[in-house]
């Protein structure tokens, strides 16, 4: 296991990494917008099921694999660029047709967006990377291996989870449906701005 100040160390590492805005805190406000808590939750833990990818793949020791071949780097920069200008187009799109009705329902797309949105976003390759790497050494046993991957997973789910809850409730997602076309407009924005920045 690893040293309790090491731990707390990677706990406020995750955290930042999580609660930083960007394409996932827009993919998850906008399920949650058009669908429900439900949906917002299920795409934040689809996020964390991609994160956890990347978690397992960093603790197995596959980061340092990863360095030695760039254009596999480039390959995940232009596969999630191309993924973000797609939900952006999407988004744009939402926002010329009516609000859609609430539902309970989770839907795939949810937890396809929660995904990929996690998997093919090169900051969160780049994470891994250069800060989670950080934490494993190749001498690291078995239990604390897990418990680094784990801790990634937990706070990652675990955020996004609360932010889906937060929004649906009272009145701030009354206001979010009202203004939906100005809602799926920004999140269009912000992600084509990310899907540009990455090869910035």
């Amino acid at each position: 296991m690893l040293a309790l100040s090491d731990w707390l160390l990677l706990i406020g590492v995750c955290a930042l990494g999580a609660m930083t805005p960007g394409a996932s805190l827009a993919v998850v406000t906008r399920h949650t917008v058009r669908g429900s808590a439900r949906a917002g939750v299920s795409a934040g833990l689809a996020h964390a099921a991609g994160i956890g990818v990347y978690a397992a793949a960093t603790v197995a020791g596959l980061a340092v694999v990863l360095r030695g071949f760039p254009q596999l780097e480039v390959a995940i920069r232009l596969a999630g660029s191309l993924f973000l200008l797609w939900l952006a187009l999407s988004s744009w799109r939402a926002a010329a047709r009516p609000a859609p009705q609430p539902s309970g329902e989770a839907g795939q797309s949810a937890v396809r967006d929660g995904f990929l949105i996690a998997f093919l976003n090169p900051k969160v390759a780049l994470f891994f990377l250069a800060l989670f790497s950080q934490f494993v050494s190749a001498d690291m046993a078995a239990a604390a291996r897990v418990q680094v991957a784990a801790t990634a997973v937990v706070i990652d789910g675990g955020w996004y989870s609360l932010v889906a809850v937060l929004l649906a409730r009272g009145p701030v997602l009354a206001a979010l449906r009202r203004h939906h076309d100005k809602v799926e407009r920004a999140t269009a924005v912000v992600l084509t701005l990310i899907a540009v920045g990455v090869w910035l």
